[in-house]
């Protein structure tokens, strides 16, 4: 007998609760967790603005020198070009632009003399698109005065913000959903332990839990090639014994109906690497927060996915914890 898979009579009533509670949530503190990013993107912006003498300065020493700054000189430019748009322009190859974006470093293995003349294509189609009207200083050849330099830099904050505005809510969603989880095991006197083992999580002590965990499964039911699979939360049960299987869990957090159907088969998957790997003991959760309706969960319990709700977290005790 399931948590929640077997009640479809409690279905839609609980559909309606977290969508209710997810909506509370995003209106209380979703502007809060966007302006915080905006606060550090205005400082990654002006550190930019600084680096390349205030855009004046995108050759490709600048670009060796700092190659965080990339993400700022693409959103100061008019239209804002994306990493792959940029990539075409400059006729360059896309794990260098991933790597500054994304490590805000050059790639290790290619030789500086190679990578000079790609620099120095990104830096010219970066200066060639200035966005002008928000930084007049560039076509009065000048330095910014007043308040220009500022006013640029939340302009352009604004715009990095706006790019990845769905990865800082579900950044948000993922802290308050472990927060969540954390909260209510912490008050039975679980213990949050680093990762651990990744190969045996049976390992872990009875009694604790651990976030993050990249758990080995099996791809076929041999074993013969296998896959790590990352894991959001795992739980040891108190009363569990030193060889018993911890609960798997994967923390799901939406904010609309749209998607998420789109990625339902991503827990199947997990859920299957699994059992192959550990066995009819393997017990994989879905903890879920906000609009999943009743077609989603039908796809789950069909697939014997048993979940968790975040406006009910107490039905973890159901699962033995």
């Amino acid at each position: 007998m399931g948590v929640n898979l077997d009640n479809t009579n409690r279905w839609r009533a609980d559909v309606a609760e977290s969508v209710k509670a997810y909506n509370e949530w995003f209106l209380a503190s979703a502007p809060k967790a966007f302006r915080e990013q905006r606060v550090e993107a205005v400082e990654k912006v002006r550190a930019a603005l600084v680096q390349t003498s205030h855009l004046t300065r995108l050759d490709h020493t600048t670009l060796e020198r700092h190659p965080e700054v990339l993400p700022s000189l693409r959103m100061a430019t008019c239209p804002p070009l994306a990493r792959d748009r940029l990539v075409g322009l400059a006729d360059v190859k896309k794990s260098l632009i991933e790597k500054m974006e994304k490590e805000g470093a050059l790639p290790p293995r290619t030789p500086r003399p190679e990578l000079r003349p790609q620099l120095s294509r990104v830096g010219s189609v970066l200066a060639g698109l200035i966005d002008r009207d928000v930084c007049p200083w560039i076509t009065a050849g000048r330095a910014p005065a007043g308040d220009e330099a500022k006013i640029a830099a939340i302009v352009i904050a604004d715009r990095l913000c706006g790019v990845v505005a769905n990865p800082i809510i579900r950044n948000a969603q993922e802290k308050r959903q472990l927060a969540c989880v954390s909260d209510w095991l912490s008050a039975r006197h679980y213990r949050q332990i680093p990762p651990g083992d990744p190969d045996d999580p049976a390992s872990m002590p009875p009694g604790t839990f651990a976030f993050h965990m990249n758990v080995v499964g099996w791809m076929d039911d041999h074993g013969s090639k296998t896959v790590k699979i990352p894991v959001d939360i795992v739980i040891k049960a108190r009363e569990a014994s030193p060889t018993d299987l911890p609960l798997f869990v994967e923390a799901k957090s939406a904010g609309d109906f749209t998607n998420v159907n789109k990625r339902r088969k991503e827990e199947a998957s997990k859920a299957r690497h699994l059992l192959r790997r550990y066995g009819a003991g393997t017990q994989f959760v879905l903890f879920l927060g906000g609009y999943f309706d009743p077609g989603y969960l039908g796809y789950a319990a069909a697939d014997r996915i048993d979940w968790v709700w975040e406006h009910r977290v107490g039905d973890f005790a159901g699962l033995g914890l």
